[in-house]
């Protein structure tokens, strides 16, 4: 099984394909769902599960086991009522952790009441970002085209009390560290001295491949 588990997503357009995609190379396991026979065939080589179904039918995420997936992605954009009637659909069924895809305001507030836990409004190259945040691992995450990412994560375990040249992240894991924050406090600009207080996040840069590294194990 792949390390990361498992995430339906639902409606394999732009958006949500490239949500799919991008939870592949995390190396999460994907069910994809579309109602549209074409989509489901052109994905067909790219995941190991993807169906044609109706999202709106409890029996039909029941028979693909959505109800055993501890997270879902809602994709869906164009057919308001249908977004609408997924994201209620996933929550009746009982997904912990529901997010979905709004073209307004007036629709990410429709979705949140019948039991949309995150609410996205991306743009066509929002996708990877998204499926790093979900994965939990990354609490913000931005790629820029050269390969280069900054991302806002936890502090690793034992790092409080602890100064940034003493974890020495760049020399274990090629990642530089631009500042520290607690909550409700201002950010701290990144020294060698700085120490990492408790319940700290950490904005790191670096390649992508080393920032996305650092998250999974720490």
């Amino acid at each position: 099984m792949p390390k990361g588990g498992h995430v339906a997503v639902i409606g394999l357009g732009r958006f949500g394909g490239a949500v799919a995609e991008s939870l592949l190379e995390l190396g999460y396991e994907v069910l994809g769902i579309d109602s549209d026979a074409r989509i489901v065939q052109d994905w067909s080589d790219r995941l190991i599960q993807v169906a044609e179904a109706d999202s709106t039918d409890e029996d039909a995420l029941r028979q693909l086991g959505v109800h055993e997936f501890e997270r879902a992605v809602v994709g869906i954009g164009t057919n308001l009522e249908t977004s609408v009637l997924t994201v209620l659909t996933l929550a009746e069924i009982g997904v912990p952790e529901i997010w979905a895809k709004a073209t307004s305001v007036k629709h990410g507030k429709i979705l949140s009441s019948v039991g949309a836990d995150h609410v996205v409004f991306p743009e066509s190259d929002m996708g990877e970002r998204v499926a790093h945040l979900l994965t939990g691992r990354m609490l913000d995450y931005i790629e820029f085209d050269d390969g280069f990412a900054i991302a806002k994560v936890r502090a690793p375990r034992g790092a409080a009390g602890r100064t940034l040249a003493d974890l020495a992240l760049r020399t274990r894991w090629g990642v530089t560290v631009v500042g520290t924050k607690r909550p409700g406090e201002d950010f701290v600009y990144a020294r060698p001295e700085t120490v990492v207080p408790e319940n700290a996040v950490l904005i790191v840069a670096g390649d992508t491949a080393k920032v996305e590294s650092y998250a999974d194990e720490n």
